[in-house]
């Protein structure tokens, strides 16, 4: 499941206990996916349009414990991936007109309003309900490699404002953004992304995030590890066969006979043992021998080796 609709179910399951809370929460969810629609006569109606069906019956939920009459309706996206969204329509009667005007969505000429009164989240646990119904209305949430938290509002004053609950929480980094159709309030930092998320109660998802981070470095160290390892393989490899060939050259001219005894001892062993290590080799000597002193023997067969090449081949340019 992507890391959005984990964010949605967690915050979904979350019932707010007080009128406050319901209140702020309500009021971030339509100033992140609300509109009002005119009826005519003066009569409107106001509508929430999200993404899941878990956001809409938490909606359905808090609408009804605030006494606010309200009914689903799905429909189709024209979009390619004709995904289903959720609509709930609360029908403009005085009662419901009220509930919203004091969660401030609507002022007193029922207008709607950019963002609501600072009264609606005045307490620290308004200021994390509005997170979450901001979260639920209009949030996305990718990562953990890059990890990115949006938050979508109808407009750039909404954004602000949604900044500005969150500094008042304690929580630095997330940045405003026009995006032209419509605002957001996002975070890149694992800090800042964290203190939205626990603030809004995702304390799950942040476990989530933590654990995938943690899979991820550790995929992540294996891969550099295993590449390591190929690459010097692959080293290893070629030097060996550039040692066999130099002491093939050697023997084929009969050189390698004249060369000192540890010289040939280690012509021998590479010859033998073409798939072993420098280390290897070394302790197979008699006596046993250093890595470094090893190399520094296979080094000077391939420098005679190279210098007698280079005289048959001066020799045959004098011809």
């Amino acid at each position: 499941m992507p890391l959005s609709d984990e964010l949605r179910h967690e915050l979904a399951a979350i019932a707010p206990e007080r009128r406050c809370d319901r209140l702020a929460e309500i009021s971030a969810l339509f100033h992140s996916a609300g509109s009002v629609h005119l009826r005519g006569r003066g009569a409107l109606a106001v509508h929430l349009d999200v993404a899941s069906s878990a956001v809409a019956r938490r909606a359905f939920s808090l609408l009804r414990d605030l006494e606010v009459r309200s009914e689903i309706r799905t429909y189709r996206r024209r979009a390619f991936d004709r995904a289903t969204r959720y609509q709930l329509h609360v029908e403009g009667d005085e009662g419901s007109l009220d509930t919203l005007r004091e969660a401030g969505v609507l002022d007193s000429r029922l207008r709607p309003l950019e963002y609501p009164p600072r009264r609606v989240v005045a307490r620290a646990c308004c200021r994390g309900a509005y997170l979450r119904g901001a979260m639920l209305g209009g949030g996305s949430l990718s990562g953990p490699r890059l990890p990115h938290l949006e938050l979508r509002t109808t407009s750039l004053d909404g954004a602000g404002f949604l900044a500005s609950v969150a500094r008042a929480h304690g929580i630095d980094g997330a940045k405003v953004v026009d995006r032209g159709r419509h605002a957001a309030l996002y975070a890149k930092g694992s800090d800042a992304i964290e203190g939205l998320l626990l603030a809004a109660g995702a304390d799950g998802i942040v476990l989530a995030l933590e654990e995938r981070a943690v899979l991820a470095a550790t995929r992540a160290h294996a891969n550099r590890l295993a590449n390591a390892d190929h690459a010097n393989l692959v080293r290893t490899s070629r030097a060996a066969q550039a040692q066999i060939d130099a002491v093939r050259r050697l023997a084929a001219d009969g050189t390698l006979d004249r060369l000192s005894h540890r010289l040939q001892e280690a012509a021998h062993l590479r010859l033998k043992h073409p798939t072993l290590s420098l280390a290897e080799l070394a302790r197979r000597a008699d006596p046993p021998a250093t890595k470094a002193g090893m190399h520094r023997r296979l080094d000077l067969l391939r420098q005679f080796a190279a210098s007698e090449t280079d005289e048959r081949f001066s020799g045959l340019k004098s011809r």
